[in-house]
């Protein structure tokens, strides 16, 4: 299933994305899409049953903002230099194991909404990436196949980065990873069973209608079910918690000087293959 979150900021519904493209409202059969209702069989099992049988009204999409496609995130786990190609265009060497950090859930935005360049910043970038959303609570974890049993879908994120604010300003790398808007995901969570190998999604970001990211989760250093299996060890996962697993060479941080960083009138648009596609137009904070 592809289900999604409609309507004003602070005041989304959730919806459904049927196998025709048609958008249809939920709200009649779930309050919204969250972790509970990703932990709970039989609430999923009627929204599937209401979408089979054609009983889902259907939605006007024109003018429609489309919202972040999970409410109430619990956090966001991030998996820094995951990507072979990318710790190569850094100049890193690939880590020994997964680098984490983690960004504020009041990051999230919308996939369409707008990004804001941070006061005083001079080098915004940009990061294409593949989220995981966990679906059951996840506790050391013993095996990949226990791990992507615990997940309950995919979406597209776009981790923004001020890259002075993580890199040059002392301390971890928080200060570059949370300004607000820096986290827009969406258009959809799409389920696990629409996902049969997450190691085979093309992900492309451009920047004013030039491609900059053209990578694969194959050329992950971690692949996800390693990734969810590795932080379970190191924190609980809960449901409608989610990871951002990393993103692929083409980063403004790796070109050659001047690096291209982001300004206030930049479009961005990416997308990962069968998980939908992402635009946005900065503006200064």
């Amino acid at each position: 299933m592809k289900l999604l979150r409609v309507g004003t900021a602070g005041a989304e519904r959730p919806a459904l994305l049927d196998a025709d493209g048609t958008l249809r409202d939920l709200s009649g059969v779930v309050p919204d899409i969250d972790g509970a209702l990703l932990a709970d069989d039989a609430a999923l099992g009627r929204v599937r049953d209401a979408a089979g049988a054609g009983q889902l009204p259907v939605l006007d999409a024109a003018g429609l903002r489309i919202g972040p496609p999970l409410a109430r995130i619990g956090k966001i786990v991030c998996i820094g230099l995951n990507y072979h190609d990318h710790a190569r265009e850094t100049g890193a060497a690939p880590p020994a194991e997964p680098v984490i950090f983690l960004k504020a859930p009041d990051t999230v935005v919308g996939p369409d909404d707008t990004v804001l360049v941070p006061r005083g910043s001079t080098k915004t970038d940009w990061e294409v990436e593949l989220a995981v959303v966990i679906g059951r609570t996840a506790r050391y974890l013993e095996s990949h196949e226990e791990a992507l049993a615990h997940v309950a879908g995919y979406a597209v994120a776009h981790d923004v980065s001020e890259r002075e604010f993580q890199i040059e300003r002392g301390g971890t790398w928080d200060k570059g990873k949370n300004c607000e808007t820096f986290n827009p995901l969406g258009p959809w969570l799409v389920t696990a069973d629409e996902v049969p190998d997450p190691q085979r999604l093309p992900l492309r970001l451009w920047v004013n209608g030039e491609l900059k990211q053209d990578g694969s989760t194959a050329e992950q250093i971690f692949p996800v079910a390693e990734v969810v299996c590795y932080v379970s060890q190191f924190m609980t996962l809960h449901p409608g918690d989610v990871i951002n697993t990393g993103t692929p060479a083409g980063v403004a941080m790796g070109r050659p000087d001047p690096k291209p960083y982001l300004r206030a009138g930049d479009v961005v648009e990416l997308e990962v293959e069968g998980l939908g596609r992402q635009r946005q137009e900065l503006k200064d904070a």
